[in-house]
């Protein structure tokens, strides 16, 4: 508490007026001096940019000055919904704790579409049991009971946690807040839960809530410690809100990209290859190529020159990068030329986690020895670095690779391998490079989160006089590639460092520098966009292209990233128009992102039904009777020649039921040919979302459809959505 309660504080209004309370006056309070309607419908408060409970003295969070900036919450402000949202979450544990007995407690945080909470109980949870957990918490809510915020010191809040039999909760005391001398609560009737906030003033502010799945979980995410069950709920402020969210959800299942990659031959996971690790069956394998061959033609005409570079690399490469170890929990485990490689590498992190007793220590220099292996500079009574160095050393005299985890450090070496000049900047480097990352099984989802993945990656190295120029050309080619494929609706976020964070590497000048930089280009871009703390990549700031496909939903797709730090760690240098050498700057740029998970959304925002362009099978010719079929195999000819992706049905049966099969197969055109057709030299054209378009010469119906092709003509029948459901997942893949 920087003021004391007992103190006056001047509170600023968002119209510019400023008002002396007393410091345990709460923004509720603040409301009810304005109006009792309004004081009714305050959810929380915005305090110095912070949100908190609107009935927390504001004397607890106001600045040294005695001042604060406060603005009132209400359900028309899009963080309200947030603020509902975690305290629904806390009344469905409420519920499930009044449902089942022996129920441990985890987290319970709130997502981009709802919210959900972890538990650790004996009973499993299944859908089945929704309805009654759902009866409990209208109970709850009819109850609107308050909220209360207390703040115990962790000794205290430890022996709470464990009368209460929360023994999850008082090991992350022990661990998670080891360094918070006090620690938050929130009490609702007899539910109390340790918890930062902030909350809504009573559960009766919930008007609309819903269970959705439960799944699997692990207690802070760790595969190897306790399996938990996490429920899933949404929440809103009014039920059209959540009618509306539940249609949507029901759209999305119908456009899942599993179920359609499946039905309609695109892609297959094979757990016999991997889980994570993509087939590309022919058809998706087409639509990949024409993604491939479309963005290849436009980057070789701005300017950029392709590479490829191996899909292993040392390990030494990628800690000049810095990304290992950084990134080690996400990347696979090291390959080692010997056998006794993997046993050191297992012994170094051993020491750094500081998990190594004495007796095991001695096991396995055992080990080690019965591998020939001998390490006389290692003493056991020395600190862990100059351990971890003995074992380093041994490492660097012996080949150890790592699946690529990330193109750059590769690109860095491709651009060090000659000599460069200014006259050469800027420098593209594209590739398609498929990089290899070690995600949990739990976080693996079709194709929209994988093990191996291709990079439409491209690295820039330019001087820093050039970098706004080139970072705008980025910015540009990242929305005419998201233009192309009919993805129109999007903002910009521009992530950034966190000043307190220790997780970033380089200067704070160049930090400065690079932030300044982008922020300049995406303000005379004219483009909407966000900025986010935090967010930015270890090496530099990025600017994410956040798409809204047509059903509402939000992606994370292109990015485009500024570094300062590679170039230094790899020390890169050109000769300047002065004779002297300098450092190039880096942009890293990846329009589709990754052409599995780019794939995958387009899959569910197209519902499988690609436009023209992409289409695996732009045209299917049929036969009235077999009478037909000769003169229908010479018309395919002629649109394969023309560059189409044709195919012929050559089936028994009825034209209808070909017709309905090119239908269901989401065919973009059908070319229907009988006796009358090849008299003429037509076709009866038929389009997948126009139906009959009527007979045309064989010549018409080609233009028509490579005029269509030409111009990546999109046409589609779902409009977008007011509602914005579930973020579909981070992956901007900043390596």
């Amino acid at each position: 508490m920087s003021t004391a309660s007992a103190q006056n504080i001047d509170v600023r209004l968002p119209d510019g007026t400023t008002h002396s309370h007393p410091g345990d006056t709460t923004a509720m309070d603040v409301a009810r001096g304005i109006s009792d309607g309004l004081a009714r419908a305050v959810v929380a408060a915005e305090v110095d940019g912070k949100i908190v409970d609107s009935f927390r003295p504001l004397g607890e969070v106001a600045g040294e000055d005695g001042s604060v900036s406060l603005k009132l919450l209400t359900s028309r402000d899009s963080d309200a919904l947030d603020v509902l949202r975690h305290s629904a979450a806390h009344v469905m544990a409420r519920a499930i704790m009044r449902v089942y007995d022996g129920v441990s407690l985890a987290f319970g945080p709130t997502t981009s579409g709802g919210f959900y909470y972890d538990f650790d109980l004996s009973e499993k949870i299944s859908e089945d049991d929704f309805p009654k957990i759902e009866a409990e918490i209208k109970k709850i809510i009819k109850a609107k009971e308050p909220f209360e915020r207390f703040v115990l010191e962790r000794d205290e809040a430890r022996k709470l946690c464990d009368d209460l039999d929360q023994d999850l909760k008082v090991e992350h005391i022990d661990t998670g807040l080891s360094d918070q001398s006090t620690v938050s609560f929130y009490r609702q009737g007899e539910f109390v839960d340790l918890c930062r906030g902030p909350h809504i003033p009573h559960a009766g502010m919930i008007k609309a809530i819903k269970l959705l799945s439960v799944a699997g979980a692990y207690w802070k995410g760790d595969a190897s410690g306790r399996q938990l069950q996490r429920v899933y709920g949404t929440a809103f402020f009014d039920k059209k809100e959540l009618a509306a969210y539940l249609e949507q959800l029901e759209e999305a299942r119908r456009r899942d990209h599993r179920v359609l990659g499946k039905q309609h031959g695109l892609f297959a996971i094979n757990p016999d290859v991997g889980q994570g690790l993509c087939l590309w069956l022919p058809k998706g394998a087409r639509v990949r190529v024409a993604l491939e061959d479309f963005l290849r033609k436009e980057l070789l005409s701005r300017g950029y020159d392709p590479v490829y570079s191996p899909h292993i690399g040392r390990v030494e490469l990628y800690e000049t990068s810095g990304h290992f170890p950084y990134y080690r929990d996400s990347q696979f485990a090291p390959l080692f030329g010997t056998e006794v490689g993997g046993l050191l590498d297992a012994w170094s992190s051993r020491l750094s986690e500081g998990n190594l007793s004495s007796d095991d220590e001695d096991k396995l220099m055992a080990a080690a020895e019965v591998f020939g292996v001998k390490l006389p500079q290692y003493k056991a009574s020395a600190a862990a670095d100059a351990k971890q160095k003995v074992l380093h050393d041994w490492q660097l005299a012996h080949e150890r690779y790592l699946l690529k985890p990330m193109n750059c450090p590769h690109h860095c070496q491709i651009f060090a391998a000659q000599p460069r000049s200014y006259r050469q900047l800027p420098l593209r480097l594209f590739e398609f490079g498929t990089v290899y990352r070690h995600e949990q099984t739990g976080e693996l989802n079709g194709m929209m989160r994988v093990r191996g993945l291709t990079q439409d990656d491209a690295h820039i190295f330019c001087t820093a006089e050039q970098v706004e120029e080139e970072f705008r050309a980025t910015i540009d080619l990242t929305k005419f590639v998201l233009e192309s494929v009919g993805l129109e609706d999007y903002r910009v976020q521009l992530s950034l460092r966190d000043p307190d964070s220790s997780k970033y590497v380089g200067s704070e000048s160049n930090w400065d520098h690079a932030e300044s930089a982008l922020r300049g280009v995406l303000q005379h871009s004219g483009l909407d966009f966000n900025e986010e703390p935090g967010e930015a990549a270890f090496y530099g700031p990025k600017a994410d292209f956040m798409v809204r496909d047509c059903i509402g939903r939000s992606w994370q797709l292109g990015t485009v990233q500024l570094d300062y730090n590679l170039p230094q760690r790899f020390k890169l240098e050109y000769k300047g128009s002065d004779n002297a050498t300098h450092q190039p700057v880096m942009i890293h740029r990846a329009p589709f992102g990754s052409l599995e998970r780019f794939t995958g959304m387009l899959v569910e925002h197209f519902a499988g039904a690609f436009p023209m362009w992409l289409s695996p099978e732009q045209i299917r010719v049929l036969p009235l009777s077999d009478k037909s079929l000769d003169y229908a195999v010479a018309v395919a000819k002629q649109f394969d020649e023309a560059g189409l992706k044709v195919t012929v049905d050559s089936h028994d049966g009825k034209v209808q039921a070909k017709i309905r099969n090119a239908q269901l197969d989401l065919v973009n055109y059908m070319a229907v040919v009988g006796p009358k057709e090849a008299e003429k030299g037509h076709v009866a054209l038929r389009d997948r979302i126009d139906g009959d378009l009527g007979s045309m010469p064989i010549a018409e119906a080609i233009a028509r459809l490579t005029d269509e092709i030409k111009n990546r003509t999109v046409r589609q029948a779902v409009g977008s959505s007011s509602v914005s459901i579930a973020d579909s997942g981070e992956t901007s893949h900043e390596y």
